[in-house]
């Protein structure tokens, strides 16, 4: 069951907390009132205010944009035991639902992309496009390996001992480098955030994880598919995956990136958003060419253009760029 506001909340203002399933969800809606909607998803040790620079700029570009917090996350209730997966996509289409909007746009990135991934397949109706970033359809080994060592770091040393092993993972030299004597804040903040055992939970929902690639087709919606160009946690063939079962996709390598590049680049990350939703819109996304499978490269300055992937180079192997 679904309870919360009767009505969609003035721009700018936090909304009341939906009630779904019986669990508390803290989310909030800003922008104009008829403007598209686009609903970002945090990944998986992420909260709604991370979104804070994206937001604002998509408000700028005329977009209305929701952000939340899933539950065990930040504000929203943070059960010890039993959330799964379908859960959290329950959570994500009552978000969905309380925008108002007939349709909207959905952008996950990492777990909340998988999230995203799920919500589509189960929801493409309520969708004008959906944005998958640094995430994947299957548990690959590596991902699998990666993901257990973790679980096992959170269950050993905590969340803070879990912040150690993330920040290098999810994150470049050029973007450490200056904030190394500001990491303890950092990790100040997302311990506000989290709670180890809610955490725990929601890295245990992984157990038992069925792919999605049988079902990549049931995704009807355009689908941009971002993936960072130094990605470890997801590499591209996991991207490259979703590329190849999503009919109407576009895989763009953002690059200098890494795992959580929304958080390096939120200026880039909300141009290609907003530019993704208004090609879409337009019908620009199938007259210029995306779509369709088609491999491209994102610029490295907001103001610049995509440019297709260069021919006769494998696009799984590397960007060739001038020496």
């Amino acid at each position: 069951m679904i309870r919360g506001t009767s009505s969609v909340p003035d721009p700018g203002s936090p909304a009341p907390p939906l009630e779904v399933g019986g669990r508390r969800l803290s989310w909030r809606l800003d922008g104009p009132a008829d403007a598209p909607v686009l609903v970002l998803v945090n990944g998986l040790t992420q909260y709604a205010e991370l979104w804070t620079a994206h937001r604002e700029a998509l408000v700028e570009q005329g977009f209305r944009v929701a952000t939340c917090d899933l539950f065990g996350q930040g504000r929203s209730d943070k059960p010890a035991l039993f959330i799964d997966q379908d859960d959290q996509v329950a959570a994500l289409q009552a978000i969905v639902e309380a925008t108002g909007a007939p349709r909207v746009f959905v952008a996950g990135i990492s777990f909340g992309g998988l999230i995203a991934l799920r919500h589509a397949i189960a929801h493409a109706d309520r969708l004008h496009g959906l944005v998958a970033m640094s995430t994947f359809a299957t548990l690959s080994p590596q991902l699998l390996l990666l993901g257990s060592a973790l679980l096992k770091g959170l269950a050993l040393g905590g969340i803070s001992y879990l912040q150690d092993l993330l920040l290098p993972m999810n994150l470049s030299d050029d973007w450490l480098g200056p904030r190394l004597g500001q990491l303890e804040a950092v990790k100040r903040a997302g311990l506000v955030g989290n709670d180890v055992f809610a955490l725990q939970n929601l890295m245990e929902s992984f157990v038992g994880f069925r792919t999605l690639s049988p079902d990549l087709g049931r995704i009807g919606c355009p689908t941009l598919i971002l993936n960072g160009e130094h990605d470890f946690l997801t590499p591209r063939h996991l991207h490259d995956e979703l590329r190849r079962g999503i009919p109407d996709s576009e895989l763009v390598i953002v690059p200098r990136a890494y795992h959580a590049f929304t958080l390096e680049q939120p200026a880039l990350t909300a141009s290609l958003l907003g530019d993704f939703a208004r090609d879409v819109l337009a019908g620009r996304w199938r007259a210029t060419g995306r779509g369709g499978g088609r491999v491209a490269v994102a610029p490295e300055t907001p103001e610049d253009t995509l440019l297709p992937f260069p021919a006769g180079f494998d696009h799984l192997r590397a960007i060739p760029v001038p020496a």
